[in-house]
């Protein structure tokens, strides 16, 4: 039975001070829970040096926000996958809905950024998830389908070295959550196709990503395809965070 895996999104905040009183709060606080679930926290790039030296030792794995499609060259602003691996990253997020509305990325451009990842031996966090209008519309299938779709072509073989996180853009940030009923209907479409795709489909293990906080994560962890969570908000606080490592416990 492969472990849930908890990843911290920490966004665009983070303060080298606040930093490291999170870190030093979540590492006192883990004890036995640690070895039970994997878990990680996905920071801003310049804060990759000073918690590569927090985590040294611990059972948090470093994370990364995002990575460039490129391997290296004139892209003034653009972080390469060696890069990351230099810090000791060992998950990078790519696509998460916010580079997709704000950035413009395509499901193209995510399937090369999680190609670029694991070619560097990072594991790619593959985010996916439908609007709103998307989910009223009764697209909800076809676009999480379309978009994981791009990311079994282009990598292959590879597939079952990724992380999926399923996010229902119309539950980040907003409070609103899926129910778990939802989340799990969504999840199991998921894993079909990931069966479909690869002999080692097993050991994917496939996140939620949409507003999981204290209060819902035990009930989110306790379905069938859903194996951990991609927390934004309550990654910030020490003691929420801490109760979700305990639920995935």
């Amino acid at each position: 039975m492969k472990k849930k895996l908890i990843a911290g999104n920490w966004k665009m905040n983070g303060g080298l001070a606040a930093n490291e009183s999170l870190i030093q709060a979540l590492l006192s606080g883990l004890a036995a829970k640690a070895a039970l679930c994997d878990i990680a926290v996905c920071v801003p790039a310049p804060y990759l040096a000073q918690l590569q030296s927090l985590l040294a030792g611990s059972a948090l794995a470093l994370g990364a926000q995002d990575v460039s499609a490129h391997e290296g060259g004139a892209y003034t602003g653009e972080v390469a996958a060696a890069m990351l691996k230099d810090f000791a990253v060992r998950y990078c997020l790519v696509g998460h809905s916010e580079r997709r509305l704000y950035h413009g990325e395509s499901d193209a451009l995510v399937a090369t950024k999680a190609q670029r990842a694991l070619a560097a031996g990072i594991t790619p966090i593959v985010c996916i998830g439908e609007t709103l209008a998307e989910r009223e519309a009764g697209k909800t299938e076809e676009v999480v389908k379309r978009q994981l779709a791009a990311v079994i072509q282009l990598n292959g073989h590879c597939v079952s070295e990724i992380v999926v996180a399923y996010e229902p853009v119309w539950a980040i940030g907003t409070g609103k959550t899926a129910s778990p009923e939802q989340a799990q209907e969504v999840h199991a479409v998921l894993r079909a196709q990931l069966n479909a795709a690869s002999a080692h489909a097993e050991r994917i293990q496939i996140l939620y990503g949409g507003s999981m906080n204290a209060a819902n994560a035990q009930q989110l962890l306790g379905q069938p395809d859903i194996d951990g969570g991609l927390i934004g908000g309550a990654a910030l606080k020490a003691a929420d965070f801490l109760t979700i490592i305990a639920a995935a416990a």
